[in-house]
């Protein structure tokens, strides 16, 4: 099944690093990022898991929860979260899946045969407290994934979420935002943008960000 943006993210209850994990209990009014592993004791895995953790303030700054997935069995997710936080100076404090029967892999088309016919690829979820698919990544096994281009996004998506703005390429947090092109009456944008706005055309107009 391919998942697309919008769509309720699966439920699923499954073994874990902390034991059985029911995913939609466990995210609760969260957002969420799911990321799928090729295997254990893989070396980029081992990166972007000690990366993940070294976030966790980040994370918990915009109510987000991690929570990793790998196909190996719950025993060897253990041996592996030593080795993560012996060579990467830190404390794994997520969750990772044991999705030794595929079951969440299908769920979440984790399995891409044409790159390999039993590991997962390297795919990212973000999903929002409704359980809703907002945002989905994949890379091939060869290639670390960009947390700060994660973070990025989930600002993105917080802050879109809540005001009529959309952000413009290489935005960053605290940078001027794009108006809706929607949004046309006057009264409308006094009371909605009271910092006023730069038209550079009429469909492309800048804002400073709004509060969060």
């Amino acid at each position: 099944m391919s998942l697309r943006l919008g769509d309720t993210a699966p439920d699923f209850t499954q073994d874990s690093s902390i034991g059985p994990l029911s995913f939609h209990e466990w995210l609760g009014d969260s957002w969420a990022i799911l990321f799928s592993h090729p295997a254990d004791y893989t070396p980029v895995c081992t990166t972007e898991l000690g990366a993940t953790a070294k976030l966790a303030g980040e994370f918990k700054k915009r109510n987000v929860k991690a929570i990793a997935l790998s196909v190996d069995p719950v025993e060897s997710h253990h041996g592996w979260i030593k080795d993560i936080n012996e060579t990467q100076s830190t404390e794994v404090n997520f969750p990772i899946i044991a999705d030794a029967d595929r079951k969440v892999s299908e769920l979440y088309d984790l399995i891409h045969p044409n790159a390999s016919a039993t590991a997962t690829v390297r795919s990212v979820f973000v999903i929002d407290p409704k359980k809703k698919i907002r945002l989905t990544l994949t890379y091939p096994a060869s290639t670390g994934r960009n947390f700060n281009e994660l973070l990025r996004v989930i600002d993105s998506l917080q802050l879109t979420e809540y005001h009529s703005v959309a952000t413009p390429a290489n935005w960053e947090d605290g940078q001027d935002v794009v108006i809706l092109p929607s949004i046309t009456d006057p009264e409308v944008l006094k009371t909605k943008f009271p910092k006023g706005f730069k038209a550079v055309k009429p469909y492309l107009r800048l804002t400073p960000q709004p509060n969060k």
